[in-house]
């Protein structure tokens, strides 16, 4: 038993030759061929289903015989129907034969249909269908399902029809849900040829060939080994039929095209248990392109579950160049290494479907070395290691597997593995639901990951895949986590109310994230961080209990055109050396900030619309220096852009309006640059500078502002150079409480208290302003280079 597997078909037990009992000796009329056409008699008439039958006689009216053929293959089940050629009516003094005898008619005609299924119930299919031959009332009684269902489940046992409508294909159906009025009988005639594997029964039937006359299509075995060698057998095409029992310890090695199916009552794979204690249970070679082996439970159970006393550690093994079909089956392995289902090696390509793998103490289905196949409809959990392992450019099609309960990871992809995953269910896995690493690429599409006791997705060590609009939810971690050069693409994907965050890009991670819905997650919906630069774009991230997208630790990105809104914190978070590029994302109707930038965080935000924070639309602080050109930032409940405790920016071509408070904040040390921005149409004041803030406003406009255009206070120095204020509805600079200021070249017009008005104690120097046609207030005209006088003038208040 531990040979190397080069030697495994050479130990294959020969099948010993049995004696055959000498079949009684049968006229010419009787060789019919393989499957009478007689089972293929027409069931026609309401009695088909009559059952149970009323008793009753029948009186028909008087007809005419015609010689008939003696032998009944092909005759018809009507008087009217003519199949192939009949021969010529004799001529009996130019009339008609005379009327059967009173025996015969009275058997065809008046004795009561329960009497003639009684006699029916005794014969077997072919002479059933002989009968129903004779004339359409026999032809009515005997295509009666419960005589049917009564030789099938016999033969058979299957408590269903079991339909084999084309090669490869089983299914078992509902006889009331069938459309035809016999199922019973159709599927008789769908698997009436075929070899059985029934322990005990062989001798009985070889030894009575009276009783079974008829069956000399049907071969009956002890083992499958034997099943298997009889090949060579005449009228032998491949089906065998495995009954209910434990098969232990056959070596099965099929390497030709064979079926192999379990009959059994009721619940037919758990009847049928094919297990072996020292070697893989079923191994398929080359030359098994076509085989099928369905229906039975399979199950490689070693005394020893280590790998020291056995040489192959699989269930099920699948090798090169061949494609059988696995249906229906129940898988288990209870040894501790290698796999339940191992498919392997070039041109390895099997379909495996509808088949339950679980409670392995190993990997679910292996697939690696290049092999592929399409495993559809299956159920894998509760398997000790990933319930789906591919690697070294495996290239499978997994569509709608229930993937669930692992001890392990759910779907793991390494080492170059690839694969098509479709529609998968995958959840409650211990680790994360599918996880690639190393160079794997696989594509998931529209599959259900959720509910995993760490995360949903799982790429690391530069792993890529696509995984396209799949549900990723309720994991405990992050719904996908991406990390060490790894590059995959999240597209159109929900992702949302995780216990955690929705996309953690962290370790040099990189990564397409794109058109996806990520929201109700109690973390941020896309966190940055650690030299990781994801694309981030076209995504919906809004309602999380967090913030929108968090980069912090050196993450950096491109992160475009996204809506973010109606998240518990801010919007955007930039912050501890964090350079990420934000353009053309609309960021708003959060609950605190829009885009936050604090303790050295930079980058760029360009291009965005900003609005409706109920704290400011932008904070920049503790050393933070990003530059923010040409964003609309509106309807902030606590201003347009708040700078504060030592930021800095470079804050430039922005339009700011529309704001409850200031359009622009500068306090506490900040020391921001303002170019070239629209600041205008405030609930507030346009720019309030106090507490030590300082700042360069240059070429500003600064317009129709509720209450001063620039407003300076307590310490703080800014310069103010070029800036158009004007239209407002209070003075247009304002500087009060010990600040100063340079004014160097500004136009100040049109506002309704004053151009310029400064309180007491103000030092300013100005140069080369203009301030004209200012309501209620002293205008001066100042020339180049002179310090104003310093005035105290009533003002509404700030």
């Amino acid at each position: 038993m531990n040979s190397v597997r080069a030697s495994n078909v050479s130990r294959r037990p020969r099948r010993v030759s049995r004696p055959r009992p000498v079949q009684p000796e049968r006229n010419h009329q009787e060789r019919d061929e393989d499957v009478p056409a007689d089972m293929v008699a027409e069931e026609s008439g309401p009695g088909a289903q009559n059952s149970p039958y009323q008793l009753r006689r029948k009186s028909l009216p008087k007809r005419t015989v015609c010689p008939t053929k003696t032998n009944m293959e092909g005759a018809s089940t009507s008087t009217t129907e003519n199949f192939g050629h009949r021969p010529k009516r004799p001529r009996v003094s130019g009339k008609c034969q005379d009327l059967p005898a009173p025996a015969e008619q009275y058997l065809q005609e008046k004795l009561p249909d329960e009497v003639v299924l009684k006699i029916f119930s005794y014969l077997l299919e072919q002479d059933l269908c002989r009968a129903a031959c004779v004339c359409k009332r026999f032809s009515e009684l005997a295509n009666d399902p419960i005589l049917w269902k009564r030789l099938y489940m016999e033969v058979f046992e299957y408590t269903r029809p079991m339909m084999h409508p084309e090669a490869g294909k089983f299914y078992q159906i509902n006889p009331e849900e069938y459309e035809q009025p016999n199922p019973w009988k159709e599927s008789f005639q769908q698997l009436y040829k075929g070899a059985h594997v029934k322990p005990g029964f062989a001798e009985h039937f070889y030894s009575n060939p009276a009783r079974y006359k008829g069956r000399d299509n049907m071969f009956y075995y002890d083992t499958i080994e034997d099943a298997l060698g009889g090949g060579q057998e005449p009228h032998f095409d491949g089906l065998i039929f495995v009954h209910s029992g434990i098969y232990t310890d056959e070596w099965i090695y099929i390497e030709s095209p064979i079926t192999m199916i379990g009959a059994a009552p009721g619940k037919v794979a758990e009847k049928v248990i094919i297990e072996n204690t020292r070697d893989s249970t079923f191994v398929f070679m080359e030359g098994s392109e076509d085989a099928y082996v369905g229906y039975m439970t399979i199950r490689f159970n070693p005394d020893d579950k280590s790998a020291q006393h056995h040489n192959a550690h699989h269930c099920l093994e699948i090798t090169v160049n061949c494609s059988p079909i696995i249906d229906h089956c129940i898988i288990r392995s209870t040894c501790t290494v290698g796999s339940a289902v191992c498919v392997s090696g070039q041109g390895a390509c099997p379909t495996i479907k509808h088949c339950n793998i679980s409670d392995c103490e190993n990997v679910g289905l292996y697939i690696t070395d290049h092999a592929q196949g399409i495993y559809e409809d299956n159920e894998i959990s509760n398997n000790a290691l990933a319930g789906i392992w591919v690697k070294n450019h495996g290239n499978p099609i997994i569509r709608r597997n229930h993937i669930h309960h692992g001890r392990d990871v759910g779907v793991f992809t390494f080492d170059h593995g690839m694969g098509y995953f479709e529609s998968c269910n995958i959840h409650r896995n211990r680790i994360a639901g599918f996880e690639v690493k190393a160079y794997a690429n696989p594509t998931v599409v529209r599959c259900e990951i959720h509910h995993g006791q760490t995360g949903g997705i799982y790429v690391h060590e530069k792993g890529r895949g696509q995984f396209i609009e799949n549900k990723i939810y309720a994991n405990n971690f992050a719904g996908v986590w991406i990390t060490s050069n790894s590059d995959p693409t999240i597209r159109g994907n929900a992702i949302f109310n995780g216990n955690q965050g929705g996309v953690y890009i962290f370790g040099d991670g990189r990564g397409l994230i794109e058109g996806n819905d990520i929201y109700g997650n109690a973390l941020a919906g896309i966190q940055i961080r650690t030299n990781s630069c994801p694309i981030v774009r076209h995504n919906k991230i809004h309602d999380g209990q967090h913030g929108g997208i968090y980069v912090h630790e050196k993450g950096q990105g491109v992160i475009e055109e996204n809506e973010v809104y109606s998240n518990t914190l801010a919007g955007v978070w930039v912050t501890t050396g964090s350079t990420p590029v934000l353009r053309r994302n609309r960021i708003h109707s959060g609950k605190q900030v829009g885009v936050y930038f604090y303790d050295n965080g930079h980058g760029v935000l360009e291009d965005n619309d900003i609005y409706n924070h109920m704290y400011s639309g932008v904070q920049i602080r503790t050393g933070s220096n990003p530059k923010i050109r040409r964003n609309k930032i509106w309807g902030g409940q606590n201003g347009g852009i708040l700078v504060y405790n030592s930021g800095l920016g470079f804050i430039e071509d922005n339009e700011i309006f529309d704001n409850a408070m200031a359009g622009v904040w500068i306090k506490t040390d900040s020391n921001p640059t303002l170019r070239r921005n629209k600041i205008h149409d405030g609930r507030d004041g346009g720019i309030c500078i106090f507490n030590g803030g300082r700042g360069l406003l240059e070429e500003n406009d600064i317009f129709r502002n509720a209450q001063a255009g620039v407003l300076i206070s307590t310490n703080s120095h800014p310069v103010l150079r070029k800036n158009r204020i004007f239209d407002g509805f209070a003075a247009g600079i304002e500087i009060t409480n010990h600040a100063t200021a340079t004014l160097e070249g500004n136009q100040i017009f049109n506002n309704r208290f004053g151009g310029l008005f400064l309180a007491s104690g103000v030092n300013v120097t100005m140069k080369d302003n203009k301030i004209m046609n200012n309501q209620d207030a002293i205008e001066k005209a100042v020339s180049r280079g002179v310090t104003p006088v310093t005035q105290q003038t009533a003002t509404p208040s700030v």
